[in-house]
């Protein structure tokens, strides 16, 4: 990529500006001030944006879901940001809330909950709480960069461990199997799954779409590791991004099922908000000769907008584009013998946790 097209590139990271919501008719910023580092005069190569890290102190750590088009009612977020830098993740949309861009600030700006696991703790201990699956990586990934020295998601699961609660954990990187002994035993009982997003396999699209993500390779190992530990892994495609990784979609599933995936899925690639322009950005920095045809074909898919936000619609797409995408996940996912059983969850093994840390007897 030529900087001429964005001189404050940053490299190593994925949004090509620091682009701030309109939404709440917040100014644009002309630099980043502290947040950027001494711009290297010897190795332009060298990323020159920290990643700082603030905590967060939230009054309760289990966040409800009603979407009728999600299979989960519960998650948690040990994470608010993401060091992953995926262009494309519509939870950038949510750094626009904190008065930060949904650009490079949330890929470099995040905040940490240390108290998520006393929170968890305290919630699932409450009377009346129903154990079904808490979903950890729904937002931003739990296993990012920063959780090796915070290490907040393995303590959410030492609680679920103690209190036999079920969980399901995706992510885009294999620091998951930091934590096999936690999650090992836990899926002897079958009380967790984990499903690791593999969105290509070629290394050069990697480094610029998701450049702080494990690499595909190191990903597809962390499925066989995850399915000879017992632990049901699954092979998320997501998302697939129309003339840039969907010519991949059969290749993926093939590698995924030979590393010993069990089942598979695919959501075509959301824009909601702020994501939509930085990614149409990122587009014409990294594929200027195809990128009126890739929004043309997003905007398909979508009912001539750049995000459907409605339930259902909003996971799968429409017209012939998704219809296309759908005939050919499914028939590679059946050819490579994918989705021939449903992974399910245990829920009656669940003994509330008490605040003292002591599991209660009844």
């Amino acid at each position: 990529m030529s900087k001429s097209c964005y001189p404050d590139f940053v490299a190593g990271r994925g949004a090509p500006v620091n682009r701030l919501s309109r939404r709440f008719n917040l100014h644009q910023r002309t630099d980043d001030g502290e947040w950027l580092d001494e711009r290297s005069q010897i190795d332009e190569d060298i990323p020159p944006l920290k990643t700082e890290v603030a905590i967060e102190r939230p009054k309760t750590i289990l966040a409800r879901n009603t979407s009728p088009d999600i299979p989960f009612d519960k998650s948690v977020n040990p994470y608010r940001g993401c060091e992953h830098g995926c262009i494309y993740c519509y939870a950038r949309a949510s750094h626009a809330y904190h008065d930060l861009s949904p650009g490079l600030d949330f890929e470099s700006r995040l905040f940490a909950k240390p108290d998520a696991a006393r929170l968890l703790r305290i919630e699932i201990g409450k009377k009346g709480h129903v154990p079904t699956p808490i979903a950890f990586g729904t937002n931003t990934d739990a296993y990012q960069p920063i959780e090796r020295e915070w290490r907040i998601m393995r303590q959410c699961i030492e609680v679920l461990a103690e209190a036999n609660h079920p969980l399901t954990i995706t992510t885009k990187s294999d620091r998951v199997l930091r934590d096999l002994d936690l999650l090992a035993p836990m899926a002897a009982k079958r009380l967790v799954a984990v499903a690791i997003s593999v969105t290509m396999l070629d290394p050069a699209l990697h480094r610029i779409l998701e450049p702080r993500t494990a690499r595909p390779e190191k990903r597809l190992a962390a499925l066989t590791a995850l399915a000879e530990a017992g632990i049901p892994a699954h092979v998320n495609v997501a998302p697939v991004i129309p003339a840039i990784n969907d010519h991949e979609i059969e290749a993926i599933l093939e590698r995924a099922a030979e590393a010993g995936a069990q089942t598979a899925s695919w959501i075509p690639l959301r824009l909601p908000h702020e994501v939509a322009p930085l990614f149409q950005d990122w587009l014409i920095c990294h594929f200027p000769d195809r990128a009126a045809k890739v929004m043309a074909i997003v905007r398909s898919i979508r009912e001539g907008r750049n995000n459907d936000p409605n339930f259902f619609s909003r996971m799968r797409g429409s017209g012939p584009w998704a219809d296309l995408i759908q005939t050919r996940f499914r028939i590679a996912a059946r050819k490579y013998g994918l989705n021939q059983t449903k992974i399910q969850l245990r829920s009656d093994l669940f003994v509330p946790p008490r605040s003292d840390g002591q599991l209660a007897l009844f």
